[in-house]
């Protein structure tokens, strides 16, 4: 199992804004799907809100909520 961070803040014109920031710590198997991140930091963080990938770069996801100007990053620690 490997540690992610997760930090769910605000957006500016479509930048990371963090002039709030909420952050949590997931647990999931070293090899996980951008998919099961995703579904387990939203679980961390409370939200259900639809969402779309902004940024798949690897070893860092970044998820825009739609119709709200929050954004959700993903890395591994």
């Amino acid at each position: 199992m490997c540690k992610y961070s997760v930090e769910m803040t605000d957006t500016f014109s479509g930048e990371a804004n963090y002039c709030w920031v909420h952050r949590a710590l997931i647990d999931a198997p070293c090899d996980a799907t951008s998919r099961l991140l995703i579904r387990r930091a939203k679980k961390a963080l409370g939200i259900s809100t639809p969402h779309r990938v902004t940024l798949d770069s690897g070893d860092m996801l970044r998820i825009d909520l739609r119709n709200n100007p929050i954004c959700i990053f993903i890395s591994a620690l």
